[in-house]
């Protein structure tokens, strides 16, 4: 009976998120203390009090798209225009066309580039970040990069992940 009822929650999150997830299916019908546990992250997934919609899912974007994982992009940039981003703004973030974003989201796309490639940046565009939307802005954009990293990851393990699969903008 629990089962068939989260199941059902699962069918009616596919349709909010715009892609299928067999994964949470897999794990639920396997594992109902697994998938208790695991649907925990998200509610720091979820997480954000202070930083804008539009630097919080740029991070987002990049961070997954850097797990290689396009059902995961696809829900970030779903997530993203239901919270009010132009189409427009979240090609640029796709195509990685830094000249055509505000300051702002240019600066959460370098942080979280920074932050996932290791590439040595981090520092100053942690305190760009920081500068902007203070220290609980940071943390809520580290807690972003970091927990859309979880789910590319998951699926990839249980066989679920869809690399390089075309993302769509929809207006």
């Amino acid at each position: 009976m629990l089962r068939k009822l989260i199941l059902g929650r699962i069918a009616a999150a596919e349709k909010t998120l715009g892609v299928p997830l067999d994964y949470c299916r897999f794990m639920i019908r396997t594992s109902l203390r697994a998938s208790f546990k695991f649907a925990k992250f998200l509610a720091v997934d979820e997480y954000r009090r202070v930083l804008p919609p539009g630097p919080c899912y740029v991070a987002r974007i990049v961070a997954t798209r850097h797990e290689d994982c396009g059902t995961c992009v696809q829900i970030a940039v779903n997530q993203a225009r239901k919270a009010g981003l132009p189409p427009e703004l979240l090609r640029a973030v796709l195509d990685g066309k830094l000249d055509a974003l505000p300051e702002e989201l240019s600066e959460a796309y370098r942080f979280a580039e920074a932050v996932v490639t290791a590439n040595g940046e981090e520092d100053v565009w942690r305190e760009r970040i920081r500068q902007r939307h203070g220290d609980e802005g940071l943390i809520e954009m580290a807690l972003a990069i970091a927990t859309c990293r979880v789910f590319p990851t998951v699926k990839r393990a249980l066989g679920y992940a869809v690399s390089c699969s075309a993302v769509e903008v929809r207006v």
